[in-house]
């Protein structure tokens, strides 16, 4: 039995009645985001989202420029809030991406992803750390040697916006393990979820 059932059961509550919950997950380039997300929402049995900017450069052969971003942050969002299913949702990767790909490569970013990014609220952020994650080559990828350095940009600007956010670190399993432990706390601590 999963340690959320068993939580659940052995405080008397059998179902709780399901709310909204988002959980994002975010950092620098092949940081692990997309597989711990994924990974995540199937123990969850959640809905994924994919990262967007993938879905988009793929469709335009990895190129893009400035206002491309945008769009992307747009389109993004856009995804993010027409979905009003109840339940857990998975996010792989949100605005904070855009923000700082932006200014990274820019120098300068769009005042509507800075906008987009302050505004979109999940319940937890999931900081995943290139630390023992090797670079995994991929036509869509640009920075493996500042995977440290966006690190900390991420690092300050999860600090600069005041939200729940831990940092994983470590294998797969270690980090699959403790976002799962994360979220079953929130889901307590929230008033409860169905699974």
């Amino acid at each position: 039995m999963p340690l959320l059932l068993f939580l659940l059961f052995s405080h008397g509550i059998n179902c709780i009645k399901l709310k909204k919950l988002k959980i994002t997950f975010t950092g620098p380039e092949s940081s692990g985001k997309s597989t711990i997300s994924k990974a995540v929402a199937n123990h969850f049995d959640a809905h994924w989202f994919a990262e967007h900017a993938r879905v988009y450069l793929l469709e335009r052969d990895g190129k893009y420029d400035f206002e491309d971003i945008e769009k992307i942050a747009i389109e993004q969002d856009q995804i993010r809030i027409s979905d009003e299913k109840s339940g857990i949702k998975i996010y792989d990767t949100d605005n904070t991406v855009l923000y700082i790909w932006s200014t990274f490569k820019y120098k300068k970013c769009a005042d509507s992803i800075q906008s987009l990014m302050e505004s979109q609220r999940f319940a937890h952020y999931f900081l995943c750390s290139p630390e023992g994650i090797p670079w995994e080559e991929d036509p869509l990828r640009e920075s493996p040697n500042h995977r440290e350095e966006l690190f900390e940009l991420y690092l300050d600007e999860l600090k600069k916006q005041k939200v729940d956010f831990t940092i994983l670190e470590g294998g797969f399993e270690e980090r699959k393990e403790k976002a799962i432990e994360i979220i079953e706390e929130i889901m307590l601590s929230k008033g409860g979820f169905c699974v």
